[in-house]
């Protein structure tokens, strides 16, 4: 089957996300510049989750490029993504609105980690479906990028729990950072 519903449910999905995001952005009591200042950690957490969408979407984007196709378990890993992706606004308010103590950003390294599973679980997919030697799996190679990521959330997650929560948060800023540089690895085999 074509791919064409996939990426378009995919896409409003994705924008809903950023929608409902967004609307947790809470216009403050007051007129001073002081609160508008108290409202920091959830600007912050939407920011840094805004990214990600964008880092997800973008190469969700780049990766459905590569398909021709698409079978059952492509649609379910997709909704395995999805459903993950579903959940940042929930973890990103925690967090926000709880000055990213330790238990609000062991759960949001734990929803980053799970988005990394679903995502590297779809490629997955699609290289089972169209081969070792596609352009998707050309493209990917060894995944470097994406298993530092994953060992980075891992990583993050008990670094928040001991209590290192700001430390844990950047080494998540961090890893959004090497995936805010769109990943040209797909975009070069597909113009081989």
């Amino acid at each position: 089957m074509g791919k064409g519903r996939l990426e378009a449910f995919s896409d409003g999905v994705i924008a809903i996300i950023i929608t409902i995001m967004v609307l947790e952005l809470k216009v403050p009591h007051g007129a001073t510049w002081a609160d508008l200042n108290a409202l920091g950690p959830v600007f912050l957490s939407y920011v840094l989750s805004f990214v990600n969408v964008g880092v997800y979407w973008n190469n969700h984007h780049h990766m459905l490029h590569s398909v021709h196709q698409v079978n059952g378990r492509i649609l379910w890993a997709n909704m395995h993504l999805l459903f993950w992706l579903s959940l940042l606004p929930f973890t990103t308010g925690w967090m926000g609105e709880n000055d990213f103590l330790s238990a609000p950003v062991a759960l949001y390294a734990t929803n980053l980690l799970m988005c990394a599973i679903a995502y590297a679980t779809l490629q997955r997919q699609i290289i089972g479906l169209h081969g070792n030697e596609s352009v998707l799996a050309n493209a990917v190679g060894s995944d470097t990028k994406g298993k530092v990521s994953l060992v980075a959330y891992l990583v993050a997650i008990p670094m928040a729990l001991l209590g290192y929560s700001l430390p844990a948060g950047a080494l998540l800023t961090g890893v959004t950072l090497i995936w805010f540089v769109p990943d040209k690895r797909i975009e070069r085999a597909l113009s081989d």
